[in-house]
């Protein structure tokens, strides 16, 4: 047995550390004394010191090697075609135990991916011919000719992996979210579900993720539910973290809570989906939550984007914004095509006053995710916070006829108008047309209130805000509650109001000056009023002390209510 073929067992075996150290010391010698290897046993030193190295993460110098593994080959072949065949047959298994040139270049594309030189990728890709492309070459390539724009190419290159592996999943998705019919790809794998029994089920599931694509998350949320209920796919951790990110879209925060909770349970080294779960928590002030979730996702991995952007809404809702920035770069640097985190780095940016970075960062956002209203949402925040009211304008327009009259576009395309004095009355209209769909939607609930608060309908705000709080609890709605009710000079229950929220939210900072104020403006009455009673225990006046019964007594009770708080 030659060194090269010991060099060959041990890169079998996985000894990367082994190969890359005796490889070296070998190719070091052919340099020096280029007769002692042949050109064939040459290449496979290179290729396979390459491939230790590409273990080791060092990608640029994989490149490096393997580029000059391919000049050997491409030497190596013109010598053999110069060559007359002797008919040895000794040559046979050389020549097979040579590694694959096509297999080179694909791990050369891998480095470059890795170090996000994608046109390079694509280049060393589209030089192998059509015919001698791999399944796993097509479906490198459809998802580099996604990520460019390319989407014919993209599409092409999907179906190619489909028509080889009719049962790849994940090349079906590719294909519907570059707007492929559901049909057309259904088309593709009714023999394979025809032929395998116990199958039935791919033809919904390609079904609902067609809706998924097309932002009708209604149907898709209906569909995946009934592919739940199905006894062999009960408790799949996928199909419900697909639920659980279709109600996020939906604007169902409860449920999309519920359905990640299950998720997580089945799953405790869940990553997927966790970057929405931790913002929601955020959202609703579990920054303690958020914090302990996000402790646990680095102990499972910190090479994804998840947990960094997790920690990152924890600093984001703790008002720690340069930090949210620095962790929602990071998880963009380990996942370019994470929303959360391209979302994340935008509202810090917003919030920091940089608005026109954050515009680039919420673009992006858009362009990975068209049917995800909270991308528009915070791309129209930057335009009203900069008073581009016109753009803001455009923006909602276009979301609205694209994702249709629902009642998360209804109240974006509002919130825009509310912000025009000469739109008040179509923003009332648009705002009655969301609540009609859903009574119990928060955002919709919050800008009537708005609206409602510009109007001094007093009234009629606490009738609503008690009508959307009857079947669920918001902070914020607690808090607006407050609000109104100090205005109709309700104290004691703006007061509970108050209290509501923070024990809802306790960083949330306008409940809390809320509640405040109301007591230093209860403070002073107080003092005053004991200061009455100890006069008139002074000057003997009974019967002016007698009259008071009443009176003292329920700024007693007030006196015990404050005590409780």
């Amino acid at each position: 047995m030659s060194v090269v073929e010991h060099v060959r067992e041990m890169a079998a075996a996985g000894l990367h550390s082994n190969v890359r150290l005796l490889s070296g010391l070998l190719l070091t010698m052919s340099g020096n004394n280029p007769e002692l290897f042949s050109p064939s046993q040459k290449y496979q030193l290179l290729v396979y010191h390459a491939d230790s190295l590409f273990h080791d993460k060092e990608y640029r110098n994989a490149v490096s090697k393997y580029t000059m593994a391919l000049q050997q080959k491409k030497a190596l072949s013109k010598t053999s075609k110069v060559r007359p065949s002797t008919g040895n047959a000794a040559s046979t298994p050389q020549s097979q135990c040579l590694p694959s040139e096509i297999e080179v270049k694909y791990k050369m594309a891998e480095c470059y991916t890795m170090l996000k030189q994608d046109k390079d990728a694509i280049a060393i890709l589209d030089g192998i011919p059509s015919r001698q492309r791999t399944p796993k070459i097509n479906m490198m390539l459809a998802n580099l000719y996604k990520k460019a724009g390319q989407e014919r190419s993209s599409v092409t290159s999907y179906k190619e992996v489909l028509r080889q592996c009719p049962l790849a999943l994940d090349a079906i998705l590719g294909l519907l979210s570059l707007s492929v019919k559901g049909a057309e790809v259904a088309s593709m794998t009714i023999n394979i579900i025809q032929s395998i029994p116990n199958l039935d089920w791919l033809s919904m599931w390609i079904k609902a993720y067609a809706f998924v694509h097309t932002g009708d998350n209604t149907r898709a949320i209906n569909t995946i539910c009934s592919l739940e209920k199905k006894l062999l796919l009960r408790d799949n951790v996928d199909l419900l973290g697909s639920l659980a990110d279709l109600y996020f879209r939906a604007g169902d925060n409860k449920n999309s809570i519920l359905k990640f909770e299950q998720a997580q349970m089945l799953d405790p080294y869940l990553i997927k989906g966790m970057d929405v779960y931790g913002y929601l928590l955020a959202r609703e002030g579990r920054l303690e939550d958020v914090e302990n979730l996000g402790c646990r996702l680095f102990n499972i991995s910190d090479q994804h984007a998840e947990p960094w952007v997790v920690s990152g809404c924890h600093s984001f809702y703790s008002k720690r914004y340069s930090r949210a920035l620095y962790l929602g770069a990071k998880a963009i640097q380990l996942n370019s095509n994470s929303v959360q985190a391209l979302l994340l780095k935008g509202a810090a940016l917003r919030n920091m006053g940089r608005v026109q970075e954050a515009i680039i960062h919420f673009r992006e956002a858009i362009r990975l995710a068209p049917c995800r209203l909270d991308c528009y949402e915070g791309l129209i925040e930057c335009y009203l916070a900069s008073n581009s009211i016109r753009e803001a304008m455009v923006m909602a327009n276009n979301v609205y006829k694209t994702l249709g009259a629902n009642a998360q576009t209804l109240t974006l395309l509002a919130t825009v108008c509310l912000e025009d004095p000469v739109t008040q009355e179509k923003a009332k209209t648009l705002l009655d047309k969301a609540l009609t769909q859903r009574p119990d939607y928060i955002k919709a609930v919050v800008k009537k209130a708005e609206l409602l608060s510009r109007e001094q309908k007093y009234e009629d705000g606490i009738a609503l805000l008690r009508n959307a709080l009857a079947n669920q609890s918001d902070c914020v709605l607690h808090r607006i509650l407050g609000d109104f009710l100090v205005a109709v000079n309700e104290y004691q229950e703006a007061m509970d109001q108050y209290s509501i929220a923070l024990s809802l939210d306790p960083n949330d900072q306008k409940s809390l000056e809320g509640l405040q104020k109301m007591e230093k403006e209860e403070s002073p009455t107080d003092a005053t009023q004991e200061e009455d009673v100890d006069d008139m225990e002074g000057s003997g006046e009974e019967g002016d002390l007698e009259g008071s019964d009443s009176e003292t007594a329920q700024w007693a009770d007030q006196d015990q209510w404050f005590g409780m708080q």
